[in-house]
């Protein structure tokens, strides 16, 4: 038999036995056996109209699993954070000319309320989550943080959806959870599923050894599946609902990971069991921590997650109740409300706004929580692990997407029927990106209000006669006052997180003991502080692409932490110094007080390269680590399963080609089980794929495989690899 038809599909049906052991023989052989996928098991899930009201299926809307006194405590923060404004509106008024009014007064205070309710908003957050922390809060549910695990009795999936990711990277995460999973005796309950969209078609072939190795390792090809869509409408929503509407009906509870995912096997196992005993939740969350950075960027980013993060997660918890909200990844999802409330519809104009819905996961957790499930979040069960970006350059690509995404969700906002809980993440996710273009024009409205009291003749006057003059003022004392106001209101979250770490000398141990955690924390605010008014920048110009009509498309994130050459920085980064050069000239024309008040800002912007390049910088990381600053548990004292995540990244990858061609050409049992996991011929009257005619075409003109290499597109060769015909032609060319 030839490699082609060696694994031809005509395998018996898959049983779901458990595995007894190890399988020794060839993946081609055992993929006959046990196919890619299981047997389908449809559940329906369809678009959700926004503008009617959500169909409850006879649940009440009153979520059973909603802390007591939920309300006092959504009114004491909020209600706070509205006072506080209220409170700085009217300090900023003495600041500015209290006798009379002026358009750059106005709309500096206008500002100035929507940029402090923010920050407001933030601490009094802090506070809930400062004492949450202290009275051991942040579970619920039944959920324990140690003890016995508890019996499973439900089918849960776990879904790994990867775009040209390095697939070596991806199963060391899955070999860890895979492990883990086995060490809690109840691995027989998860199925893995790794969901490609991947288009690069030498990853994708890469994908197909690395999980054929990933199944002969562990000799468990009875739960780790693969499937790849040819057409990756939709981005990750549109992978998960093919994953549900195909497969949903036999597991009742999903887990969405990402491709940086980790997470520990007694963590899934309790979330899990959590959601068996509360059969009204629909959703919960795990606060993922940030883990294995090594560039300066990376530790400042995991030093932050680990030691505020706890704290942000514990306050919006506190308050959101069973309003909760879904960050995309990490979480165990009910599959049936899933499929019931959270299809999303394509949203009305064209592109950047329009279209199918790009950060898809708030709005999930809203048509689920409108539909009558509750949303949950579990900050204090750990076990849950994610990577950090290496760079302030990836970061900005990252940014960019999410900037999008988030900016769509205008259009989601007025849907009917949404908890108003709901609205408000939409809302602050819009304002995560709208307060950095809102600050800009803050400074620059600043800067035009002290140009005009130094150049533009007052009028002491004006056109009413009166017997005492009109002295246009800006209280210097009073400004003074302010400022430091609103620093402390700003910085006092980290000071809350700070003291509840003193309480926790274990954390507190492996962050380096309270000396080296207090000098982390101040060097993480200062070098935070110099990027802050680049990332402002960066930002804003996001938010001006957007609504000028471009859309980001989808980039492949960067994960590792290789160097990004000077020359690339300065050209990505020259405008902001520009900037801040020209900022610095226009205060300094003020006077020399505005220039020292602004400096911090300026400061950012001129050394724009020198930061990025330094905070990309993996030597500069770990010179502070050897030094005993910004350190996080996971490095000092590694959980298990990330040891067991760093063990198999660092194992040799097979020697196989990196070209498609060549590895199938090379690897006869790769190719039938590559030709094995197709889907099915096109049948008269299916869309004509034309990259594939045409790969098909090239392939049969080619007279050598090098020849073919040369002459096929990537979208050609990818689509050429899914028919069977172009596979023949390939094993026909000469080498």
């Amino acid at each position: 038999m030839d490699p082609v038809t060696a694994a031809s599909g005509n395998s018996p049906a898959y049983t779901g036995a458990e595995t007894t052991g190890p399988d020794t023989t060839p993946p081609a052989t055992t993929l006959a056996r046990f196919p890619a996928l299981p047997p389908e098991a449809p559940l329906r899930m369809e678009p959700q109209d926004l503008s009617a009201p959500p169909d409850l299926h006879g649940r009440d809307r009153h979520a059973e699993t909603e802390p007591r006194l939920i309300a006092l405590r959504r009114l004491a923060v909020i209600g706070s954070a509205l006072a506080l404004t209220g409170w700085g509106t009217y300090q900023m008024h003495l600041v500015l000319d209290a006798s009379g009014t002026s358009v750059l007064g106005v709309i500096m205070q206008v500002l100035f309320v929507a940029l402090f309710l923010w920050i407001a908003l933030a601490f009094t957050s802090s506070i809930a989550g400062f004492f949450s922390m202290l009275t051991r809060g942040g579970l619920g549910l039944g959920i324990t943080a140690d003890g016995p695990l508890p019996p499973l009795r439900t089918r849960i999936a776990l879904l790994m959806p990867t775009y040209n990711e390095d697939p070596h990277r991806v199963m060391a995460g899955l070999r860890a959870i895979h492990a883990s999973l086995k060490e809690t005796g109840q691995a027989a309950a998860f199925d893995l599923f790794i969901l490609s969209d991947t288009t690069n078609p030498d990853v994708w072939i890469a994908e197909e050894a690395a999980f054929l190795d990933f199944r002969q390792e562990t000799g468990d090809e009875r739960h780790i599946f693969y499937r790849r869509r040819s057409k990756n409408t939709e981005r990750k929503a549109g992978n998960i609902g093919e994953w549900v509407r195909r497969f949903g009906r036999a597991y009742p509870l999903m887990v969405t990971l990402d491709a940086d995912s980790v997470m520990d096997g007694r963590t899934l196992v309790r979330i899990a069991a959590a959601m068996e005993r509360n059969p009204e939740v629909g959703l919960i969350q795990t606060l993922p921590v940030i883990a294995g950075g090594t560039t300066l960027f990376a530790r400042m980013q995991q030093f932050a997650g680990r030691v505020y993060g706890p704290l942000i997660a514990h306050g919006i918890a506190w308050w959101h109740g069973a309003a909760s909200n879904y960050w995309g990844h990490n979480a165990v999802i009910r599959t049936a409300a899933f499929a019931e409330q959270a299809g999303l519809p394509h949203l009305p104009g064209r592109k950047p706004f329009g279209g199918h819905i790009l950060s898809h996961d708030f709005v999930e957790a809203a048509l689920m929580r409108r539909g009558g499930w509750a949303i949950h979040m579990v900050p204090a069960l750990f076990g849950s692990y994610e990577e950090s970006p290496p760079s302030l350059t990836d970061v900005a690509i990252r940014d960019r997407r999410w900037c999008q995404g988030n900016l769509q969700h205008y259009k989601v906002v007025p849907t009917k029927g949404l908890h108003w809980l709901s609205r408000l993440h939409m809302l602050m996710g819009i304002g995560s990106y709208v307060t950095s273009p809102l600050w800009l024009i803050f400074l620059l409205v600043g800067i035009l209000i002290s140009l005009q009291a130094r150049f533009v003749r007052p009028e002491y006057f004006g056109d009413t006669k009166t017997l005492y003059p009109h002295w246009p003022q800006v209280d210097p004392v009073q400004a003074k006052f302010m400022f430091i106001a609103t620093m402390g209101i700003l910085l006092a979250p980290k000071l809350f997180a700070y003291i509840a770490l003193l309480f926790d000398r274990t954390t507190l141990r492996a962050c380096g003991g309270p000396f080296r955690t207090a000098i982390s924390i101040l060097a993480e605010t200062l070098v935070g502080g110099l990027i802050a008014p680049i990332a402002m920048l960066i930002q804003t110009s996001g938010v001006i692409s957007i609504f000028s009509g471009q859309d980001s498309g989808w980039n492949t994130q960067r994960r590792d932490d290789g160097r990004i050459p000077l020359s690339i920085i300065a050209r990505g980064y020259w405008r902001f110094t520009v900037f801040g050069l020209i900022l610095g000239a226009c205060a300094w024309t003020v006077s020399l007080s505005l220039f020292l008040w602004m400096t911090p800002v300026l400061l950012g912007l001129v050394l724009a390269i020198p930061l990025a390049a330094l905070t990309a910088s993996r030597d500069a990381g770990l010179a502070l680590r050897r030094a005993g600053l910004l350190l996080v548990p996971e490095e000092t004292s590694p959980p298990d399963v990330l040891v067991k995540a760093a063990h198999a990244l660092a194992l040799p990858e097979p020697p196989r080609p990196q070209d498609a061609l060549l590895a199938l050409r090379a690897d006869p049992i790769l190719l039938a089980s590559h030709c094995a996991m197709l889907p099915p011929p096109r049948k008269p009257g299916d869309p004509i794929d034309a990259d594939c005619v045409v790969g098909l075409l090239k392939l049969q003109e080619a007279r050598s495989l090098s020849d073919a290499e040369i002459h096929l597109t990537p979208k050609e060769k990818a689509a050429a690899l899914t028919d069977v015909r172009a596979v023949e032609r390939l094993l026909a060319l000469p080498g």
